[in-house]
């Protein structure tokens, strides 16, 4: 993270399962998840031209480089298509 939490994390580590307020929203039970289906979008294999550079950046970031243009590319979708 870059910015410091503001979590009292050992606080929240203390807590207990019953302390917790969660009457704003429904407990998960059995039958949610035996129904709960994960449903990832299908990748597919492309070849694409960058820039020697802008791949050389990504790629000092780390191992995950090719999932992090992916969801740039995906933000940036989205925004086009809240503008239509």
């Amino acid at each position: 993270m870059t910015k410091p939490s503001s979590t009292d994390w050992s606080r929240l580590a203390r807590q207990q399962d019953h302390d917790i307020d969660t009457s704003d929203i429904p407990e998960l039970d059995e039958a949610f998840f035996q129904q709960a289906q994960l449903q990832v979008p299908a990748k597919k294999a492309v070849t694409i031209r960058l820039d020697a550079d802008v791949l050389a950046w990504f790629k000092e970031q780390g191992s995950g480089y090719q999932t992090r243009i992916n969801q740039l590319l995906r933000q940036y979708m989205q925004a086009q298509q809240r503008l239509r």
